[in-house]
């Protein structure tokens, strides 16, 4: 397990972090870009990377990209959009191999932030802004994404649940957007959408491998050319929503199985100093196997197929989701809302402390086995302001007393209980 050992830079209003390691074979390359969520740009933000994989101002054709990558003794690249927050963050990714390790006559890093940064910095064009066949193909991917999560009804009452709970509130969108927004974006707005992206986003730009932070800073002067003149800071809302009367919504589609999910908000987000504790109170009611779910409501009563718990530290809200045969819904909300009265009144067992610490402890160990896990787990420092490293989350976990995981138990207010059943019945 490692410190951070990040070393920090900026270049051009991008925050570079470097971790100079000679463990890894390759380069691990991230590029964060973040915006708040927000519904006029939730989706045209979300069609940007997908535009921009297609070809560079270098590359225009999509095979000549897909060459280059070849020609960089087959380097990945990939992006993701997601949302941690209230933020939609896309992240870039490319893994190049360590020149050190393949005959080249070129430094494999120099050509790796050459192809990044034009692919984020010189889009392929036509009339000055992106071709449309591309924004158009693209627009019918992104339009796909959301449709199969129509289709992955698991997926669906997860969203439908967080929708119904965070109404109002710009955590209720999907970082992929609204699928009745895209047939409406077209290649002039959007790429000036992509200009102001550029201008505006927080921009993160990670490294680990065997390289310098000056070597880095030199790079990012070199191939992107930006000219930014702001930089973004990232800032977590808790959710302030008062304690409200639980609200139940119930929607009906053609399902056999019913998907009984449930929301719950606490004050307790990443930056807290009960961050720890969280956690542990997430893992012991359903973050793993021996869950308070799992055993309870899966095993004991053969309620549901699935059951499980999430919680998301940078909004301050936890799900709860569980796969059940529709007769069965009181009987289980029932026996899951025992499980978090069991918690906050302290009815936690040793086994169930012991067990939760010890699969904390394997997951923040294997963190150190990956470059971007390394990177993942900093990008939260910028996301919530707080340095924590692996080593002092772990110390934390470990002391932490069952008293401890109720005082945060009791932060955990149930919001919405939201049922997806068949067309039939009541």
């Amino acid at each position: 397990m490692t410190n951070t050992g990040f070393e920090r830079g900026s270049n051009q209003h991008i925050r570079i972090h470097v971790l100079p390691t000679k463990r890894f074979k390759t380069f691990a390359i991230s590029l964060y870009v973040g915006t708040p969520l927000k519904e006029d740009t939730v989706t045209s933000t979300a069609l940007i990377p997908f535009v921009l994989r297609r070809g560079t101002s270098s590359y225009p054709e999509t095979i000549q990209f897909r060459e280059q990558l070849e020609e960089l003794y087959g380097a990945g690249f990939g992006f993701d959009v997601y949302k941690r927050g209230d933020h939609q963050i896309i992240q870039f990714r490319m893994d190049t191999i360590n020149d050190s390790f393949v005959q080249s006559s070129d430094k494999l890093l120099d050509r790796s932030f050459a192809f990044l940064g034009e692919v984020v910095t010189s889009p392929a064009k036509e009339n000055g802004h992106f071709r449309s066949s591309y924004v158009q193909q693209e627009r019918d991917t992104v339009r796909k994404r959301l449709e199969s999560i129509v289709n992955d009804k698991i997926r669906y009452a997860g969203e439908r649940c967080i929708e119904e709970m965070c109404k109002g509130e710009p955590y209720r969108l999907h970082p992929l957007g609204e699928r009745k927004d895209l047939p409406g974006i077209e290649p002039e707005g959007l790429y000036r959408s992509y200009e102001q992206w550029l201008q505006n986003a927080g921009m993160d730009l990670y490294v680990v491998g065997d390289t310098t932070l000056e070597e880095v800073e030199e790079l990012v002067e070199k191939y992107f050319h930006l000219n930014r003149n702001t930089s973004f800071e990232y800032k977590t809302e808790v959710s302030s929503r008062q304690h409200r009367e639980v609200q139940t919504v119930v929607e009906k589609l053609n399902v056999n199985q019913g998907k009984l999910n449930m929301g719950l908000r606490t004050s307790i987000t990443y930056g807290d100093d009960q961050y720890a504790s969280a956690l542990m109170y997430n893992g012991i009611l359903g973050g793993y196997p021996h869950s308070k779910l799992f055993v309870n409501v899966r095993e004991k009563h053969s309620l549901a197929y699935y059951a499980s718990s999430r919680y998301d530290g940078h909004k301050g809200i936890a799900t709860i989701q569980s796969g059940i045969e529709i007769p069965n819904y009181e009987q289980a909300v029932e026996i899951i809302t025992n499980q978090l009265s069991d918690l906050k009144e302290g009815k936690i067992s040793d086994l169930e402390m012991n067990q939760t610490k010890a699969m904390i402890r394997n997951l923040l160990k294997e963190i150190g086995d990956s470059a971007f896990e390394m990177i993942s787990y900093d990008f939260n420092r910028q996301l919530s302001g707080k340095e924590r490293t692996t080593m002092e989350l772990l110390t934390q976990i470990e002391s932490l007393t069952k008293e401890d995981v109720q005082k945060a138990a009791e932060t955990f207010q149930l919001d919405t209980i939201y049922f997806l059943r068949d067309q039939k019945g009541e």
